[in-house]
């Protein structure tokens, strides 16, 4: 069997251009169900109707509920159906049907009109045929292919049982029900009716009947080691399983058949057991929680962004068939227990073609804990903002300025391709000052959004069609399955949304929803809906959440299952998410990408790089695939067999919420480095993208490759402005650092030979100031990217607040910015004696800033200790002044704080004073002050230096490019304490005459 024959691309002639990302999966997915189904004469259907399309108002924008001539629609079997419901029963969940699934072909039905196809699960792979439900638990792969080219690996479907009711034989199967990570298949055929629940990591499948004997067929004589009661476990082909009838029902075996009359009490389920241990001791188990069915899922999810985490949380609702048990058994998923909190999996483990699956018994739930470690507009220009690399992105900025979008398709995809390419310029040349760049790259992304997202009146190209049916958002022209499959629509759409984010940031009027911003949310919902009250599109539709990825194909009309090639291009998506919702304030919006992202960047690294080196079967040879499959993974795409197309499909489009990628620096380079083994040679398309990818592990490697090599043609969706910026400055911050998280999305660490740099990205009107869990603090000014420790610069829109600048850019950064020649600052790197002045009197501000002026009066809360923490800040208010550069004038720190803890007693407020002097992150003078028992009397006393210091380190000195960060804390007491910002409370600096 050669399975690569079954699910590999078919070649491309030499002469025909080699098609972008998602074309693969619209191409691939016509090849195949016409293989299977063009009797039929179901595929180049055109569905009749249209005309002149007729719009809905959305703010400004608006979408149509006509569509357009000879636009293709979703169908089901054959040309019998455009309308789903025609698959469900009368009492299946209201609302719009789930697509993109890993069920979706149980209720689309394009290839079996009677049943599905095969339903990957894990650890059960499950079929829908008309007389019952096939299982199969496959532990031994298939592999095909060779470990230098085109090859990939598959647990495929061979059934071990298959349960039904004797006799029993529907003319078709349909969906009764359906929730976050289960579906219920029903079977009827007017005397006898079957429904069976399924899910994701679970090994119970159950069963409610009516009007038979219950019947599991086994393939081949089953080997029966223990038949108890209304307990029976067997073995077939080395798959230990188990069925549960009611309490006073038999099992009867003969042959083949083992049944049960039940007892008349019409359920039972059956489950397989993992390999090893005591299986009679584990069927036992099992049985404890055998008859509490699994009759609902459902996930939550909490992004935190003081702690970085993301937390979620997947329950079980269960109905007790009989007595009170509501408990079940769940296995996890790689991505799922290696981030698993507050509970311990057994010993023994399911084979999957996702890796171990561990298993919890007896649980409601379980939750998952992830660190969010931040995503960035763009990456900061500390390397190539001044000298001769100024010079080189300026050049190739100039040359984008009359087409910014590059290629400028007419389709969803490309269109999006476009947009995105846009984008990338925009925020590179926000940041180098080069304002009529950016300007003409906003000016085409404006205007080709608000063509697309406008419904005009006679307009029949590029709209966007609302489909009552489906409950879908098709854009039109529609690309590679969009419209028909309902394929790609994150993938499409996401490119829309980065654009509309980086719009935003410049002209927030745009993005309100009384004029496009309504649209965009439209866009979110269709591809990912993050609102479960809104019924006009499916929860998360793209995204599964037990597996923790998306899926591209809408229908999943496969024997190996879903399918998904790029998931980089998934990730677009939740970054876009995670951008729009900060820029336009949408925390909704905003912590439904952190959950996206955060969760599939995991899924991402087990399933797609397999960095662990612990799933993919250690004779497939690759350590990465070009594509997941339900049933197992891919070395290929649907379009290309080169390695460069093969590997760089997960990694484009190179964007700021792409850093996910470098989270495992040397798997980086191994990834690289099979590329090159597998190519036989450099790469020689897609060079880009391949250099982009490899300066996330190795930045100063992948610049030299950019500086030998500059005359590469561009991927559709790059350009060399962006490729140049993002590896020039790539091999001058180093590798991201995972292990230090933000209270601020759009925030990241990088580090270089030990020395940490500190970004950070305001997309707002106001200062903000971002605090580090490192304790490293931040100040933000509007507009702008900033950074602080190896490098310490700020670039972007100066004036904040969307207004696009028009002056010239900054002259002058508060550090040196060092150059292609220059050596990465250290730690250990001395500091200049630099003379001059800054204004000593710092104010504190509303919103953490440390200004040299005063502000408004005001207030901020500083938390109670609730404990002793004297001497150790917690949960402090701090304040941050950088890019400080002025003399020491030997005198000592002073202050004069305005506090009150109104009538509480017992309170302690505490401050602490840290210099670093020259911006590179680490603190050369930290002193911490006797904290100041406040007075039970409602009313500002003043906190002064003269409550003495209570201990100091280090040794002041001349500031260059320096920082100061003030910490304010309640070392004791239970009642919060009140402090004066604004023009209440100073700190004085010793620096000046």
């Amino acid at each position: 069997m050669t399975l690569l024959r079954d699910f590999s691309p078919d070649p491309v002639p030499p002469a025909v251009p080699v098609p972008s990302p998602a074309r693969r999966r619209g191409l691939r997915a016509t090849a195949l169900a016409a293989a299977s189904v063009l009797a039929a004469g179901l595929l180049g259907v055109v569905v009749a109707g249209g005309g002149t399309a007729t719009a809905g108002a959305v703010g400004a924008g608006s979408f149509t509920e006509t569509r357009p001539a000879g636009a293709l629609l979703p169908k089901g079997c054959g040309a019998i159906s455009t309308n789903p419901r025609t698959f469900t029963t009368a009492d299946a969940p209201a609302g719009a049907i789930p697509t993109n699934d890993w069920w979706s072909s149980l209720i689309w039905k394009r290839n079996n009109c009677t049943g599905s196809e095969v339903l990957h699960a894990h650890p059960l792979a499950f079929k829908a045929e008309n007389n019952g439900l096939g299982l199969s638990y496959t532990t031994t792969p298939a592999i095909s292919g060779t470990a230098t080219g085109v090859g990939e690996f598959h647990y495929p479907y061979t059934e071990d049982v298959r349960v039904g009711l004797a006799g029993l034989t529907a003319p078709v199967v349909k969906a009764a029900g359906w929730t976050d990570w289960t579906v219920t298949a029903d079977w009827s055929d007017g005397s006898r009716t079957m429904r069976a629940t399924i899910g994701h990591g679970l090994p119970f499948s159950y069963y409610t009947v009516n009007g038979g004997t219950a019947q599991l067929t086994t393939a081949g004589t089953p080997t029966v080691w223990r038949n108890s009661g209304a307990t029976i476990g067997f073995t077939v082909r080395g798959h230990d399983y188990v069925a549960y009838a009611p309490s006073g029902a038999t099992w009867t075996v003969n042959g083949t058949g083992i049944s049960s009359t039940l007892a008349g009490k019409g359920y039972f389920s059956v489950a397989v057991l993992p390999g090893g241990g005591d299986r009679a001791a584990l069927a036992d188990t099992y049985g404890r929680y055998a008859h509490a069915h699994v009759t609902g899922t459902r996930m939550s999810y909490t992004y935190n962004p003081s702690a970085g985490t993301v937390r979620t949380t997947y329950a079980f609702t269960t109905t007790p068939r009989e007595g009170s048990e509501t408990k079940t058994v769940v296995a996890l998923y790689p991505h799922q227990w290696r981030s698993l909190t507050g509970a311990t999996p057994i010993g023994q483990t399911y084979v999957s073609a996702r890796g171990a699956m561990r298993v919890l018994t007896g649980v409601p739930s379980f939750t998952t804990s992830m660190r969010f470690t931040g995503v960035l507009p763009e990456v900061p220009a500390v390397g190539d903002s001044s000298g001769a690399d100024l010079a080189t992105v300026t050049g190739y900025l100039n040359a984008e300025k009359g087409n910014p979008e590059g290629v400028s398709g007419t389709d969803t995809y490309w269109a999006g391709k476009g947009l995105g390419r846009a984008a990338r310029i925009a925020e590179i040349a926000d940041q180098l000052g080069q304002t009529s760049v950016r300007d003409a790259a906003l000016t085409a992304m404006r205007n080709r959004l608000t063509n697309w997202l406008t419904a005009g009146s006679g307009e029949t190209g590029q709209l966007f069609y609302y489909d009552r049916n489906w409950g879908t958002l098709i854009g039109y022209p529609a690309s590679y399955g969009s419209d028909e499959d309902l394929n790609d629509h994150h993938f499409h759409y996401g490119y829309f949304i980065a654009a509309a984010a980086t719009l935003a940031k410049f002209d927030p009027g745009w993005a309100d929803d009384s004029r496009y911003g309504g649209m965009v949310d439209l866009l979110i919902r269709d591809a990912n809906n993050y609102d479960r009250a809104d019924s006009r599109f499916p929860y998360l539709r793209d995204f599964d959440i037990y597996a923790g990825h998306d899926w591209a194909s809408g229908l999943a009309p496969f024997f190996a299952g879903n399918n998904q090639e790029s998931s980089s291009e998934g990730m677009n998506f939740a970054n876009a998410l995670i951008q729009w919702g900060q820029a336009t304030g949408d925390t909704a919006v905003r912590d439904a990408g952190v959950y996206l992202w955060t969760t599939q960047s995991a899924a991402i690294s087990e399933y797609w790089f397999d960095v662990y080196d612990q799933n993919f079967p250690a004779a497939f040879g690759h350590k990465t695939v070009g594509m997941v499959w339900g049933d197992g993974g891919s070395y290929s795409t649907w379009f290309s067999a080169a390695p460069e197309m093969i590997q760089g499909i997960n990694m484009l489009p190179i964007t700021g919420g792409h850093l996910y990628l470098g989270d495992f620096p040397e798997y980086v380079k191994a990834n690289y480095a099979e590329l090159v083994t597998n190519k036989g040679g450099l790469p020689t398309v897609w060079q880009d993208i391949i250099w982009e990818f490899l300066a996330l592990g190795d930045g100063e490697q992948a610049l030299r490759n950019f500086r030998a090599n500059s005359g590469f043609t561009s991927e559709e969706g790059e350009s060399k402005a962006h490729t140049f910026h993002w590896i020039r400055n790539l091999a001058a911050l180093g590798t991201v650092d995972t292990t230090v998280t933000a209270n601020h999305p759009l925030a990241k660490v990088f580090v270089k030979n030990g020395v940490r740099t500190y970004v950070a990205s305001n997309i707002t009107a106001r200062p903000l100031t971002v605090t580090f869990s490192t304790g490293v603090t931040l100040a933000v000014p509007a507009g702008r990217t900033a950074t602080s420790g190896a490098y310490t610069w700020s670039g972007g829109n100066a004036t904040g607040g969307g207004t696009v600048p028009t002056g010239p850019p900054p002259t002058t950064t508060p550090s040196p910015t060092p150059t292609s020649a220059s050596p990465t600052p250290t730690s250990a790197s001395p500091s200049p004696s630099v003379p001059g002045s800054l204004k000593p009197v710092r104010y504190l501000r509303s919103g953490g800033g440390l200004d040299g002026t005063a502000g408004t009066a005001g207030t901020v809360t500083v938390a109670a200790a609730n404990g002793n923490s004297d001497g150790t800040p917690t949960n402090p208010q701090v304040f941050t002044a950088t890019g400080l550069t002025g003399a020491y004038n030997g005198g000592a720190t002073a202050f004069d704080l305005a506090v009150d803890a109104g009538t509480a007693v017992g309170n302690g407020v505490q401050i602490r004073v840290s210099y670093d002097l020259t911006g590179n992150g680490g603190f050369e003078r930290v002193e911490t002050y006797r904290y100041f028992a406040t007075d039970p009397v409602p009313g500002a006393e003043r906190y002064r230096q003269t409550q003495g210091l209570l201990s100091a380190t280090g040794t002041l000195g001349n500031l260059s490019g320096g920082t100061v960060r003030v910490e304010v804390w309640n070392a004791i007491g239970g009642a919060p304490t009140i402090l004066g910002v604004g023009n209440g409370s100073t700190v004085t600096l010793p620096y000046g005459s």
